[in-house]
């Protein structure tokens, strides 16, 4: 399966444009926003918990990467409600589920293969958080393939600065993002390859995202006949 498989190429989805497909497991839906492979697959999705529903017990062999955006995400009798970012790295394995229901960003098999390092973060918490010029800045990871944070702009606010390296992946989680006329609201799913030229900046209400750089500038070294 291919989705949005060309990392040459700018993607975006649109939560008007979502389509829910079932997950192999009852209750657990997904938006697949870019994909290579079937069931083992290197993927973005947004995936959304019913009530009460559940994966089994299972190993991410390539890593996942996630972002709670609204409900109660739970794994292994922890809870983690909207707002907290996970990161279980390559070999790791849990049994995820969701008592009220969630909604989360996931990214899965997109980390190196020698990272060993949990990441649970609380980006509701301002000791979280940083003060750079004039935005506020929340670290989630960063190594030498990528770096991922969430972004608070105020209005008018240029997203980036300076020239973007190594392609981006943005989710707008608040407010909108203006682009020559194109406005992003909440829930718009933006993919930028190397070399990609932009300006994206703050609504009239600032906005929140979580964005991700650097990360693209690899994919020609990743082996898709794995998937």
């Amino acid at each position: 399966m291919l989705i949005n498989a060309d990392f040459s190429l700018a993607a975006m989805r649109a939560p008007e444009d979502y389509q829910w497909v079932n997950s192999p497991q009852n209750g657990v839906e997904r938006v697949m926003l870019d994909r290579v492979g079937e069931e083992k697959a290197r993927a973005t999705s947004i995936v959304r918990y019913a009530p009460d529903s559940y994966f089994p017990h299972h190993l991410h062999p390539g890593g996942e990467e996630i972002m709670v955006l609204s409900g109660t995400f739970s794994a292994d009798n922890k809870d983690y409600p909207a707002g907290w970012y996970l990161r279980n790295p390559p070999k790791s394995g849990h049994k995820p589920y969701s008592r009220e229901g969630a909604v989360i960003f996931v990214k899965l098999w997109q980390m190196l293969e020698e990272e060993d390092q949990h990441v649970a973060i609380n980006t509701q918490d301002t000791a979280n958080w940083q003060q750079q010029g004039e935005r506020q800045v929340c670290p989630l990871f960063s190594n030498a393939n990528e770096q991922v944070s969430l972004q608070k702009l105020n209005a008018g606010a240029a997203l980036f600065p300076t020239e973007i390296v190594g392609g981006a992946e943005l989710l707008v989680i608040e407010g909108e993002l203006i682009d020559a006329g194109q406005t992003y609201k909440r829930g718009d799913w933006i993919r930028l390859p190397v070399d990609a030229q932009v300006q994206l900046n703050a609504g009239r209400e600032g906005v929140t995202v979580y964005l991700k750089t650097g990360h693209l500038a690899q994919i020609d070294t990743i082996d898709f006949e794995n998937f």
